[in-house]
């Protein structure tokens, strides 16, 4: 028999979607969210972040009375059939996982879980953690069944990754948890449809993967995962730093080299560096587990290294294009750490206007979705406007460095007109540069010959 009733603590990107989504499927879903000003935001009716599609899923939810907000364990938990973990795993200053909300999460729930609850840990934990928590269920006298389940959904296309997922990762050493928890990915699969209708995102089909793995293994592959992704990245980058002293264009080098079917095309973009709260964090994290293990993972340090130094690298080909950036009016063009959502977590734009201003320039930025998250990271000479044309009127210099839509479909033409100066620097080498040559414009690209 399918469980019916469901709670998810934490309602960041990863728990709020679940959350909304499984309250689609026919399940009762509690999310508790101990933030009382983001609670107060979705009891409205919508998400505290930008997640294209999720509000019209979390009002319907709502109002059909599936989804129940909270702050309360004790109101949720004895409840429920299941509990999902997903709430924050931050970095410490040396780089290993903060895992004090995990902790204090599994063991506020066994004060009020009932006999034989699936315990699911969706937040990304070093392996080893699961194994922690279980002796800690047990000296709690908790009959409580534990499982890791990672997400691989991306910020930006969430509710698609989710519905169309390639694959489901269930580890735990309770088989009949592990295939219970599959039996919901595979609920979720009947409703899939139905919910890209309401959220207005494209339908689609991916791999429909349902694996089951022990737990060690379950909690091995979401990082493994990402800090391959980042390695990607960080290789591409550095062919693009070649590019750039070998006067060769990165971008058809990645495209030739992506069209080996052994490698692939995605990840291999070249620019200003991978942000946001999964793959630096996930990174960090995976070096410091290693080194708990006493493995040395030289590989992912050289890919953190080199990833830490782009946003640096971007603004020192500012200043061999242009000269000194004092008293130089800049237009930084993106602050979240890639389009489609609003978390500036990481952030390589936030990174490039902060030193853009300690070098003495004038900066001012536009985002359309990542303006109020934005603030506290920038500094406080750094002005926010609401449009393109008022972050580049009268600018000496634009820097392209979040793909948004309507940046990189915004005319070569009006950049020309309302700038005062003519560079262009497309930090995440989409912007088209034949259309900004004929403008009149100066691009300039990472790893792209003239």
């Amino acid at each position: 028999m399918q469980p019916q009733t469901i709670t998810v603590l934490g309602a960041g990107y990863v728990g709020l979607t679940t959350a909304a989504l499984l309250a689609h499927a026919n399940y009762k879903v509690y999310v508790v969210e101990p933030n009382q000003e983001r609670l107060d935001v979705i009891k409205t009716g919508k998400s505290f972040f930008y997640e294209q599609g999720l509000d019209p899923v979390i009002k319907l939810a709502l109002e059909a009375g599936s989804l129940i907000p909270t702050d309360s364990y004790k109101e949720s938990v004895p409840e429920s059939d299941v509990v999902f973990s997903c709430v924050g795993t931050p970095d410490n200053p040396d780089g290993s996982s903060n895992l004090t909300y995990v902790f204090a999460a599994a063991e506020e729930t066994a004060k009020h879980a009932k006999k034989g609850v699936i315990y699911v840990q969706k937040s990304t934990v070093p392996v080893g953690t699961g194994k922690q928590i279980e002796a800690l269920f047990s000296k709690l006298n908790a009959s409580i069944d534990y499982v890791s389940n990672p997400e691989f959904l991306r910020e930006g296309t969430a509710l698609y990754d989710t519905l169309f997922f390639d694959r489901v990762v269930v580890g735990g050493d309770n088989r009949k948890a592990v295939d219970a928890i599959l039996d919901i990915y595979m609920d979720l699969e009947q409703f899939r449809d139905h919910i890209a209708h309401i959220a207005r995102i494209p339908t689609g089909s991916r791999g429909d993967q349902y694996i089951a793995t022990t737990l060690n293994s379950a909690e091995l592959i979401k990082v493994t995962a990402n800090a391959f992704l980042a390695l990607k990245i960080s290789f591409a980058n550095s062919i693009a730093k070649l590019a750039d002293k070998a006067d060769a264009d990165v971008v058809e080098v990645m495209d030739a080299v992506g069209a080996d079917n052994r490698i692939g095309r995605a990840f291999l973009d070249t620019g200003r560096g991978y942000g946001g709260g999964c793959f630096p964090k996930d990174v960090s994290g995976l070096i410091s587990s290693a080194l708990e293990h006493g493995v040395d993972l030289e590989i992912m340090q050289a890919a953190q290294s080199l990833n830490q130094s782009m946003p640096g690298y971007i603004v020192d080909k500012l200043q061999d294009a242009v000269g000194s950036l004092a008293d130089k009016k800049i237009a930084v063009l993106g602050l979240s750490f890639k389009a489609g959502t609003s978390d500036v977590r990481k952030s390589p734009g936030v990174a490039i206007a902060n030193i853009l201003q300690q070098n003495g320039a004038t900066v001012v930025t536009y985002d359309p979705q990542a303006h109020e998250e934005a603030a506290p990271d920038l500094l406080p000479d750094i002005h926010q406007v609401n449009s393109i044309e008022a972050a580049i009127d009268g600018a000496d210099v634009t820097v392209i460095t979040t793909e948004w839509e309507d940046i990189l479909a915004y005319s070569a033409r009006d950049f020309a007109r309302h700038m005062q100066g003519s560079v262009l620097l497309d930090a995440v080498n989409k912007y088209d540069a034949k259309d900004a040559s004929a403008a009149g414009l100066q691009y300039i690209g990472v790893g792209r010959s003239a």
